[in-house]
């Protein structure tokens, strides 16, 4: 078994790599492909078309923005001393390339657990694991850290459960659903516990049958700059910028007081708001926490200003791309392709399949829409009508039950493809990828294979596995 994913595996790394271009002509030509769908399936006007990829472009600058905030915020903790230390000692104890695998795919499922956003954590933690130990190849350890952030949908950062729970939501303003669906059948269900322990056991397996043991591409071969690895610490280079004679700018610059008091102000809001809303965790605070934790663990002002320097060097991917994924999903919205796609594809299936056939539509319509509450937005609607229109005479509490089971059949879709979809490799490529010559498609092709795997064994589970 071990020698065929090997096989498989080498075989679509190389057919990736001559097929699969750069994320950003991805998202130029699913632009193309979207317009014309629309035009020829829902009768859309050139203009209209036009209109809603301009109004999309940006639905999304929030998101975007939340996003550079956290990759950066999440490295610059990883540049400062303590975190270095603490990985020089985990280096220490991990001294096999395998080992750093599983370590990489473990830590990394159970990190986006707790927040999607926490897969910075994970790609540092790769990253300086691979210029510490010998033997590591490095696209394969990328796709590794790619794979492991996939999780995240059983976790307590699930957009679409989250929403589902969230009091007076669009659903229930609307009159779809009489009242909020609570996690407790969404993540807690039987479903998602299930696909959760999938998550941790098919992912490592399969990673660890196809991990490469000879002619391996290191880290140190991939370096643009050699030198990089010899670079002086955050504190060594902040203190290169101090003036020659005593000066009161280099006296706040290096104010521990200043800084101090400032982080611990942010993180006693952070503790006074868990006390008050219990584990109520989001983007924006995640970005909070990271921000006041940086200011503590670097200390000083210019260290912590170098370390955001270095950590905001690789984010361009970020800052462009994501305004045109979002022109594709204002497309989808604006001109109701997506709504048509959605009740086409319910329109074949029965209550019993419905889950199987959301499963499907949350993969496919993933590539035009990257936010899983956007494609929900879409998708929702229609699919909890055709489960309302089936159900027939069933009662609020059996509707909310196939409702919670196709809400999450979207998001395990949805989240699946990703694997696909190499837009999704900004969230580890600005990390890993930092003064390192790689491309999407050195190591896409690694995720071939876990992808399909996943998708068969989910998509079974989504078929007889209940909710509750």
């Amino acid at each position: 078994m071990a020698v065929f994913l090997k096989r498989i595996g080498s075989l679509c790394v190389e057919g990736v790599r001559r097929w699969l271009p750069d994320p950003f002509v991805f998202a130029l030509l699913l632009t193309l492909a979207m317009g014309a769908m629309a035009m020829f399936w829902v009768d859309a006007t050139l203009f209209g078309v036009i209109t809603g990829w301009y109004d999309g472009f940006w639905m999304l600058l929030e998101f975007g923005m939340q996003m550079v905030l956290i990759l950066a915020t999440g490295y610059a903790i990883a540049l400062s001393a303590p975190v270095m230390r603490l990985i020089d000692r985990l280096a220490g104890i991990i001294t096999s390339p395998g080992q750093v695998y599983l370590v990489v795919l473990i830590a990394g499922g159970l990190l986006v657990f707790v927040s999607w956003g926490w897969v910075v954590l994970t790609a540092v933690l790769a990253r300086e694991l691979a210029s510490r130990v010998r033997g590591i190849d490095y696209p394969y350890l990328i796709a590794v850290t790619y794979l492991s952030s996939n999780a995240w949908v059983v976790g307590l950062s699930s957009s679409i459960p989250l929403l589902l729970n969230t009091p007076g939501n669009f659903l229930i303003e609307s009159g779809l659903l009489p009242g909020i669906i609570p996690v407790s059948q969404t993540l807690g269900s039987p479903l998602n516990l299930v696909v959760a322990a999938v998550y941790l056991v098919v992912s490592p397996a399969v990673m660890w049958l196809m991990r490469p043991r000879s002619a391996v591409i290191e880290l140190a071969e991939l370096r643009t700059d050699p030198d990089d690895a010899n670079r002086p610490s955050v504190a060594d280079e902040a203190d290169t910028m101090r003036l020659e004679e005593p000066a009161l700018s280099d006296r706040l610059n290096a104010s521990v007081l200043l800084q101090g008091v400032v982080a611990l102000l942010g993180l006693g809001y952070v503790v006074v708001h868990f006390a008050t809303n219990g584990f109520d965790l989001n983007l924006n605070l995640m970005i909070f926490i990271f921000l006041m934790l940086g200011l503590l663990l670097h200390r000083t002002p210019i260290r912590y200003v170098v370390a955001m320097g270095r950590a905001c060097s690789n984010i361009s991917g970020i800052v462009f791309q994501y305004p045109f994924y979002a022109g594709i999903m204002g497309i989808m919205m604006a001109t109701g392709l997506g709504k048509a796609i959605a009740l086409w594809m319910a329109s074949v299936a029965t209550l019993e399949s419905l889950p199987v056939v959301a499963y499907v539509m949350g993969g496919v319509v993933n590539f035009s829409i990257p936010s899983a509450g956007g494609e929900w937005a879409v998708l929702g609607p229609p699919l909890v009508e055709a489960v309302r229109e089936l159900a027939g005479t069933a009662g609020p509490a059996e509707i909310q039950g196939h409702v919670a089971r196709v809400a999450m059949a979207v998001a395990y879709g949805e989240s699946l493809t990703n694997l696909l979809q190499p837009f999704f490799l900004l969230s580890v490529l600005p990390v890993m990828g930092a003064g390192v010559k790689i491309q999407a498609r050195d190591l896409m092709g690694y995720v071939l294979v876990p992808f399909v795997v996943l998708f068969v064994v989910i998509g079974l589970i989504v078929a007889l596995v209940p909710v509750g």
